[in-house]
C-alpha cells in the first residue's frame, strides 16, 4: 500500500462525500489529525470484525430506527467486496474501496452510537417549551468510535437496558395495535417513546418529584420507587385538528413546534420552599384576558375575589374610580390575590427556579380532578393532595406542623418556608410505557408533541 496515493484517493472521497457525513468537520479533523490513515478498517479487518457491525445495522428497527439511517446496504456490499478475495482487482480499486468502507463505517459508528446513547434527535432544538437538561453527544464521546477494540463488545455495551426500554421495544416488535388505534399509529408512538426513553434526561437522586404531563399524574419517588402519587391539572394544549395523527407527515413535512401559551413547560428544578397561603401575583396575560374584563362586567368582582390592583407600586384604594376601558388595563396595573379560601393557588404553593415562572400549586377548583381530560389550567400544575406532597417533602416534624396549622387557620397569611434539603423535580411528556404488569400504557398526544417528534424523525428517515 502506497501511502501517499491512498491519501490522495482519500482526501478527494472526503471532499466529494462531505455533505453525506453527519459530522463532517469532527471526521475531517480525525483524520487529518492522523495522517489519514484507515484506522477503523485496519483495526478491524482481521477475523471479518467488520461483517459484525451488519447484525446490529440491520436490527435497528427494534430501536424504532431504521438500517438506512446507517446506510447498511452499502456498507454491506463494501464489507463483502473487501472480503471477497475476487472483489477487487486493482490497486486503485483497493484504494477507493478502503477509503469508501472507511469513511460510511466511520459515519455510520458514530450515527449508531449517538442515536442509542442519546437519541437520534436534540429535544431543545424542535420544542419550544422544552427546559430539560439533555445531555448531547461531543466530539470526545464521537471521538471514541476510532478507538474501538472490539466492534461487537462495543455494541453489546450500548444497547439500552433500561426495562421501560425493553418493554416498549417488545411491544414494537410485537407487531399489534392498541384499542383504538391502527397498527401504525400504535408502532409510531413506540418509536417517538422510544426516542424520549434515549434522551439523556432522566431524573437523578434518591428522591424526586416527576409530573407526567400527558398522565395528568405527579409522582414523588424514592429509591426507584413511588410513595405518593396524585392526580394534577396541567396547562391548556393547543387546538389540534381532528386529522392530525402520526401517519400524516413525510420526511419533506416538519411539524413546526408552535406551543400555546397556556402549555405547561418541560422542565427540571429543584424546589427549593413553600409559600404557605400564598399571594398569587396574576400574570399580566391573564390580567389582561380574564381579570380586566370581569372587573368591567362587575364592579364587586375585584372585592369578592380578594383581588388587589396596584398602579407604579401603590395601592388603589377605590377600584371603582379605574376606567377599565381606557387602554390595556392589564398592563398599566398589577394584581395581587390575597390568601384566603377562593385564592386560585389554594393553600400552598411549591417554588422552584424556572424561566417559565410555573410551579406547582394546590387549587379550591377540586371537580377538575374528577375529570379524565385534565389539561385546563395556565400553565402551572394543580395539585390533588397538596399536603401530602409537603408530607413527602419536608417528613415529621416541626417544618411540616407548621405548614399544616397554617394551612388550616381561619386568617390565612402569607408564610415563606424552606426545604431543609432540596429536592429536583421533572415536567416530562410521555405518551406510551409499561406498567408494573408489563402492559403497555398510552395517552392522548394532548399539546401535539408526538406530532412534532415524529415529523423530526421521519426527516431522519427513522422507522422506514
Amino acid at each position: 500500500m502506497d501511502s501517499e496515493e491512498y491519501t490522495a484517493v482519500f482526501t478527494k472521497k472526503l471532499a466529494d462525500q462531505k455533505k453525506q457525513l453527519s459530522n463532517p468537520k469532527l471526521i475531517t479533523a480525525y483524520y487529518a489529525k492522523n495522517e489519514y490513515e484507515p484506522v477503523i478498517v485496519l483495526q478491524h479487518l482481521k477475523n471479518k470484525g467488520l461483517s459484525s457491525l451488519l447484525p446490529y445495522f440491520e436490527q435497528s428497527g427494534d430501536h424504532g430506527l431504521a438500517p438506512a439511517m446507517f446506510q447498511t446496504e452499502s456498507l454491506k456490499k463494501l464489507i463483502g467486496k473487501l472480503y471477497d478475495k475476487k472483489g477487487i482487482s486493482t490497486t486503485t480499486e483497493a484504494y477507493e474501496t478502503l477509503a469508501d468502507l472507511e469513511l460510511l463505517t466511520a459515519n455510520a459508528l458514530i450515527n449508531y452510537t449517538n442515536a442509542l446513547q442519546y437519541g437520534m434527535i436534540s429535544p431543545k432544538r424542535i420544542y419550544g417549551a422544552y427546559y430539560t437538561d439533555t445531555k448531547r453527544p461531543d466530539s470526545v464521546s464521537m471521538n471514541r468510535v476510532f478507538a474501538i477494540k472490539d466492534l461487537k463488545t462495543f455494541l453489546d455495551s450500548i444497547q439500552p437496558k433500561d426495562p421501560q426500554y425493553r418493554s416498549l421495544q417488545a411491544a414494537l416488535k410485537g407487531g399489534e395495535a392498541a384499542p383504538g388505534m391502527t397498527k401504525e399509529e400504535t408502532h409510531n408512538i413506540l418509536k417517538v417513546n422510544l426516542e424520549r426513553l434515549r434522551w439523556r434526561n432522566k431524573p437523578a437522586g434518591d428522591k424526586y418529584v416527576i409530573v407526567n404531563i400527558p398522565d395528568f399524574k405527579l409522582q414523588v419517588i424514592e429509591k426507584g420507587n413511588p410513595v405518593l402519587e396524585m392526580k394534577v391539572c396541567v396547562g391548556e394544549g393547543r387546538p389540534m385538528n381532528p386529522g392530525d395523527n402520526l401517519r400524516e407527515y413525510d420526511e419533506n413535512n416538519l411539524r413546526k413546534d408552535r406551543p400555546f401559551s397556556r402549555e405547561t413547560p418541560q422542565l427540571n428544578s429543584l424546589i427549593h420552599s413553600v409559600q404557605v397561603n400564598p399571594v398569587w401575583n396574576i400574570p399580566e396575560n391573564i390580567a389582561t384576558n380574564e381579570i380586566t374584563k370581569y372587573a368591567a362586567a362587575d364592579r364587586f368582582y375585584l372585592s369578592s375575589h380578594n383581588i388587589d390592583v396596584f398602579e407604579n407600586g401603590k395601592l388603589i384604594e377605590d377600584t371603582e374610580t379605574i376606567d377599565w376601558s381606557d387602554g390595556n388595563p392589564g398592563k398599566k396595573y398589577t394584581f395581587k390575590q390575597r390568601p384566603g379560601d377562593d385564592n386560585s393557588l389554594g393553600k400552598i404553593k411549591f417554588l422552584f427556579n424556572n424561566q417559565s415562572a410555573v410551579y406547582l400549586h394546590d387549587t379550591p377548583a377540586k371537580a377538575a380532578f374528577a375529570q379524565s381530560m385534565r389539561a385546563v389550567s395556565h400553565g402551572c400544575v394543580r395539585l390533588e393532595k397538596p399536603l401530602e406532597l409537603a408530607y413527602a417533602l419536608f417528613g415529621d416534624g416541626a417544618k411540616f406542623e407548621d405548614i399544616k396549622k397554617r394551612m388550616e387557620s381561619p386568617e390565612p397569611e402569607a408564610k415563606d418556608i424552606s426545604l431543609p434539603k432540596k429536592v429536583p423535580v421533572y415536567l416530562t411528556y410521555i405518551t406510551a410505557w409499561a406498567d408494573k404488569s408489563n402492559v403497555i400504557t398510552f395517552r392522548k398526544d394532548v399539546y401535539g408533541l408526538d406530532l412534532v417528534l415524529y415529523s423530526y424523525m421521519k426527516k431522519l428517515g427513522a422507522g422506514e
